[in-house]
């Protein structure tokens, strides 16, 4: 995944100025129509909404620098046309917020009525390496 400008100031603030923060208990996974660093957006409508992992329990410990979902990540079942998806993002905020990193998708995914996205346990892994 990569990291987003904003999630990079927030970390590096942290680890070097012995900034306080605060981390949300939930991070939401937004799928995306496009690359969301240049101009992707996420579907509207048609039952689209950000799916919640809890920070604590909903990721695994991390081991060389991945983690992944400790269980299936599932967005509504779509009741129109989202478009193709592209990338998959991180996102602080069920609506809003702010995007902290985000990924191109092996495959696209063109999701049409009646769809379900879902990525299984284990499968939506998050890797920071230099």
């Amino acid at each position: 995944m990569s990291i987003t400008t904003y999630q990079a100031n927030i970390v590096l603030s942290q680890w070097f100025t012995n900034t306080a923060g605060s981390y949300p208990a939930t991070y939401y996974v937004g799928l995306y129509i496009g690359d969301p660093s240049v101009s992707g957006v996420e579907p509207v409508g048609n039952a689209y909404a950000r799916t919640g992992v809890v920070r604590v329990g909903g990721w695994s410990t991390p081991s060389g620098g991945v983690t992944s979902n400790v269980s299936a990540i599932t967005f509504p079942e779509s009741s129109g046309t989202w478009g193709t998806i592209t990338h998959v993002g991180i996102l602080d905020a069920s609506s809003g917020g702010n995007l902290l990193y985000y990924q191109a998708l092996t495959t696209s995914r063109t999701v049409s009525g009646l769809t379900t996205v879902n990525f299984p346990a284990g499968q939506f892994t998050i890797t920071l390496s230099n």
